[in-house]
């Protein structure tokens, strides 16, 4: 069984790869997720829904991990995204513009896998870079 780290580890591997065969590996099958984006998934499929929308907007997002936190049941790792803003992203069309800004995930774990994740990220600058203006 994977610790804590190794966890959230392969779950920005996942991430980087676009490949979600091992969600069911790495996630709780009611997981909860609130993304950056203010949207909130439930279960494995719609967090797999919420990834869709990502990169539809971004096809080459990737998660650059900085540094992971972490104790007990808990782990927060401080991330920054990049990728190129290809497709429509909530009231925003495309600008093919390159992004990058930052985020912190905080995680909870339930019998050796990842039950919740809450992410902050730094919205402002995200839609600062891809306004048209």
């Amino acid at each position: 069984m994977m610790d804590n780290k190794q966890l959230v580890s392969e779950y920005y591997a996942m991430w980087n790869s676009h490949d979600f065969s091992k969600a069911e590996q790495l996630l709780d099958n009611d997981i909860r997720f609130h993304g950056s984006l203010d949207i909130v998934a439930n279960g494995i499929e719609g967090f797999k829904d919420y990834a869709v929308i990502l990169f539809e907007a971004f096809p080459n997002l990737y998660h650059a991990v900085e540094m992971v936190v972490s104790e007990d049941n808990l782990a927060a790792a401080y991330v920054t995204y990049s990728g190129t803003h290809a497709g429509k992203l909530l009231n925003y069309e495309a600008t093919k513009k390159r992004i990058c800004y930052s985020g912190a995930s905080f995680f909870h774990f339930k019998n050796g896998k990842i039950s919740s994740i809450n992410v902050l990220g730094d919205l402002h600058s995200l839609y600062k870079q891809i306004s048209q203006a």
